[in-house]
């Protein structure tokens, strides 16, 4: 194998024309006439056009590309890159160089890499990468009834099932002829070559021969210390134009990451086959999230729906907003100093608002959601078992690359024992020191989990300090006499103190979210690289625990602190209790007489859109901005000028976690439309219509924007798995607490059932507030001059006995009642919901019946082939020795018969 610098680049064309000029004269027909290896008809050797994907030959195809520029410490670098490029060709593999001065910044080098058959047979053997040696015999599933009804949302079925459907076995370089191998030089698709040549590089050291230095070893160090700019394969055409033969980056663009596509299937067989299985599972797995989607969010729009119908039937609305009710009704003041006593039926929107979301139908949804996210559970594993039989990750174990151990642990331990089961040297971490590092860091993200709750802390001050603000403002502003009346009135009526705390509190609590998010990314990977993780899977399953732990509480504690503390310990007129003690004049807030509920549904309603919003601005707009600025500064330099590798390499680079950012902001959203959803029964259709968004705006980026990513597998998503089953139990429990603390709905059924003269909701809201004397205690007091008030006692929400009571301000028989309803209904909604998960998770198998017969089928038809393969194999050794016995030794044998077993090779 011969390179070709950058230098000697005309020389050699000059060496090929000449080579040219001189098959023509000698009748031997021109270059470009030669019968090709198949596949290799894209460009003309000599075309001038360099929108290729082969070497200057036109036959040798490019599996990886490295970029580099020289600069201020060239030489070291330099002398880094002789090391590694040479011990890459020792590897076998074949390098050509596209010099700075065909490149589009006159400044970028371009090294080109191609594997060659045996390197790639080599590798294939190594990483017991499946391949096939029989077409499949089974039948496909039959067309079912009413099939006419998806039509519009199928694909065709080329881009649909872009490959024959095939028995597969790990690929095995002495048994070549056991295998389908039709053509050689297509045998290993390019996802299968990319992954393959990045192994190597992944391993590769850069010393020079004769030295020692493991800390000098594969692409990812010399990717971090500036000597090559970039590494990655190429796509395989323009995404806008088919190329010649190579079409599935088109094909991906037209069917799949276009929005006015939202509506298809998604062609996830021919995602696998470009991408790789681990990009192909994220999307079958947001897609089969975002279609259960749909039914949690009919369900909870119909329950939207019932609010709105039976807005008129509310009757606790109803007797707040009377003026001869709620208008009579003198309310305690709900802080200190600065509030004033105030009527009731100011609450009278936020009343009619919460009763949207929190009535009859709010129960039910909560149970609802319950068994959703089992039935979703469960029918992912199904899915994902069928993925997993018809693209070859059955057997997808220990073996396979992403349990491999990781370059990055070989080099940093230096330490050696002996592996017990394959009796080899392997390198290890002591105990001491792997103790240490994860001291250090579970000591960094407790921290770091310290400083959420003190922000959520400081946001809970913040609420209870502005609150007197607020409501010194708007109950000012309420008292205006003059021409502004009106117009104060309507804000007033309209913003609550408490809905104007809640969602600038909201907003500030989002701000703090997403700061943090931003430091604690970075802290989260460096304390992972410090803990030297073994293996792919164990590294990313430890950046999982550790962000979704952080992210858990970053975005949730302050749901969790409207849903489960705010109101809960407020204490009652003349005796409340203080946040960090009396001194600090920090009361508790209180829920007004419509329930915290509907503050609920504010803060999650503001983090949960927020978050999405945020989110669709960094995928979608901003890299739109960025490509319309690159085009207004390159319109007059079409790309159609530039090389493949030069259009690849201004885009954006996808990292290894890549998808772990992807599956973190999908497991966020789950969590917000399970464990709080009982206050917001919107909040599956917000995640829709975002997932729908979601897809389409995924696919764009991997098609448009991002360089094509290393092909890599994953037989199912991993640690998110066992995460999502644990949000799932959790939500159970949450929602079950929200509808008996946080919703009013327990305390009217109470007073419905045990308490109504009636049988009717009338007389609730009085039965619901106490009665307290004025004047409050001096402490309490107010600046207005409260004897001069025509009241002399004022109202507060809870259950206790009135003054002038044996046991005044002490908790009433119906609290009890109360509380022991609320802890009956915990109890058996938890019950019912949890027996009913259970029984459909026992009543649905996570394999199919189809996949297991096929699976068995497999392995059956494999040992078979194997068997009869080896028997006419030993035929033909038995068979070739008798005849040669007598002529020849045994030994003068080997030669053929390695010559024979490699020719497809």
């Amino acid at each position: 194998m011969r390179r070709i610098s950058g230098k000697a680049k005309d020389e050699t064309l000059i060496e090929l024309q000449s080579a040219r000029a001189a098959d023509e004269s000698s009748g031997n027909g021109s270059l470009s006439e030669r019968a090709p290896l198949p596949g290799n008809t894209e460009t003309d050797k000599l075309d001038p056009s360099r929108d290729t994907v082969f070497f200057r030959d036109g036959v040798r195809r490019i599996d990886f590309v490295l970029s580099y520029v020289d600069d201020k410490d060239g030489e070291k670098k330099q002398e880094r890159r002789r090391a590694f490029e040479a011990n890459l060709e020792k590897r076998g593999l074949e390098l050509e160089t596209e010099d700075k001065s065909d490149s589009k910044d006159q400044k970028t080098y371009f090294l080109k890499i191609h594997a060659p058959r045996d390197v790639l047979a080599t590798y294939a053997d190594v990483l017991k990468i499946k391949v096939p040696f029989k077409k499949s015999d089974i039948p496909q599933s039959q067309d079912v009834a009413l099939e006419w009804l998806t039509q519009p949302f199928r694909l065709p079925g080329n881009i649909m099932h872009p490959e024959p459907d095939y028995f597969t076995y790990h690929f095995d370089k002495t048994k070549t002829d056991f295998f389908l191998i039709g053509d050689k030089d297509t045998f290993f698709p390019p996802s299968t070559r990319n992954r393959i040549v990045f192994y190597i590089l992944s391993r590769c050291a850069y010393y020079k021969e004769g030295q020692k230095d493991r800390e000098k070893t594969g692409i990812k160090r010399l990717l971090s210390n500036g000597t090559y700019t970039a590494a990655f394969p190429l796509h395989d055409c323009r995404y806008w134009k088919k190329g010649r033969n190579a079409e599935e980056r088109y094909n991906l663009y037209k069917h799949w990451a276009r929005f006015l596509c939202f509506y298809k299937e998604q062609p996830l067989n021919l995602i696998k086959k470009y991408y790789g299985e681990k990009i192909g599972i994220y999307f079958a797995w947001l897609g089969f999230y975002t279609e259960m989607l749909f039914l949690a969010a009919v369900v909870g729009l119909i329950c939207f729906i019932y609010g709105v119908l039976s807005y008129d039937d509310n009757i606790t609305s109803k007797e707040i907003c009377d003026p001869k009710i709620g208008g009579s009704i003198m309310m305690c003041p709900l802080c200190d100093k600065n509030c004033t006593f105030w009527r009731l039926d100011s609450t009278c929107l936020s009343s009619w608002q919460s009763h949207l979301f929190d009535n009859e139908a709010t129960v039910f949804f909560a149970m609802f959601m319950g068994i959703w996210v089992t039935l979703f559970l469960e029918f992912w594993k199904r899915r994902q078992a069928r993925l997993e039989y018809e693209w070859d990750l059955v057997d997808f174990e220990e073996e396979q690359q992403e349990l491999q151990t990781r370059p990055e642990f070989e080099i940093k331990c230096t330490n050696r024992r002996l592996n017990k089961i394959t009796q080899e040297m392997e390198p290890y971490l002591p105990l001491h020191t792997r103790c240490a590092r994860y001291c250090l860091s579970g000591a960094t993200v407790t921290f770091w989990i310290s400083l959420i709750l003190a922000c959520i802390t400081g946001v809970i001050a913040y609420r209870l300090a502005v609150y007197a603000s607020f409501a010194s403002i708007i109950g000012n502003h309420k008292g205006e006499s003059g021409n502004h009346k009106n117009k104060t009135l309507l804000v007033g009526g309209l913003i609550t103190p408490q809905l104007a705390t809640s969602v600038t509190a909201s907003c500030i609590n989002f701000v703090i979210i997403m700061i943090l998010n931003f430091f604690y990314e970075k802290v989260a990977i460096w304390i992972t690289d410090m803990e030297i993780p073994k293996t792919h899977l164990e590294y990313e399953n430890r950046l999982i625990t550790k962000m979704f732990m952080f992210q858990f509480v970053n975005y949730y504690s302050s749901c969790f602190y409207v849903a489960f503390f705010k109101g809960k310990f407020v204490g009652y007129p003349g005796n409340y209790t203080y946040m960090f003690g009396k001194w600090k004049k920090f009361r508790n807030e209180e829920c007004d007489p419509g329930g915290c509920l509907i503050e609920l549904t504010t803060q999650l309603l503001i983090v949960m859109a927020g978050k999405q919003l945020w989110g669709n601005i960094q995928e979608a707009l901003l890299p739109l901005m960025r490509n319309w600025w690159s085009s207004r500064k390159g319109r007059h330099n079409p790309e159609n000028h530039y090389s493949r590798w030069e259009q690849d390499h201004v885009l954006q680079n996808f990292s290894q976690l890549g998808l772990f950012y992807e599956y973190l902001e999908m497991v966020i959203q789950f969590g917000f439309i399970t464990l709080f959803v009982a206050s917001f029964p919107l909040a599956p259709l917000l995640a829709l219509f975002n997932n729908i968004l979601e897809i389409r705006v995924d696919a764009w980026k991997f098609t448009t924007q991002f360089r094509r990513p290393v092909a890599s597998k994953a037989r199912n998503i991993g640690a998110w798995q066992e995460i999502l089953n644990s949000v799932a139990i959790l939500s159970v429990v949450t929602n079950a607490f929200i509808m008996a603390f946080t919703s009013d709905m327990i305390p009217r059924m109470v007073y419905l059932y045990a308490y109504s003269n009636s049988t009717s909701m009338k007389g609730y809201i009085n039965s619901s507030l106490s009665e307290y004397r004025i004047p409050i205690r001096p402490q309490n007091m107010t600046e207005d001059n409260w004897f001069r008030h025509f009241n002399t006692t004022c109202r507060y929400r809870d259950y206790r006995h009135p003054p002038g009571h044996k046991n005044e301000y002490t908790h009433t028989m119906q609290f009890w009642h109360i509380l022991a309803a609320k802890m009956a209904f915990i109890i058996i909604m938890e019950h019912v919901v949890f027996v009913v998960k259970f029984f459909i998770a026992w009543m649905i198998p996570d394999v199919p019946s189809d996949v297991k017969a096929r699976i068995k089928r497999e392995r059956y038809l494999i040992q078979e082939h194997l068997h009869n393969y080896e028997v006419e194999r030993l035929k033909l050794q038995l068979s070739a020795s008798f005849i040669t016995e007598p002529q020849t030794s045994e030994t003068s044998l080997t030669p053929d018969k390695h010559e024979v077993l490699s020719e497809c090779l």
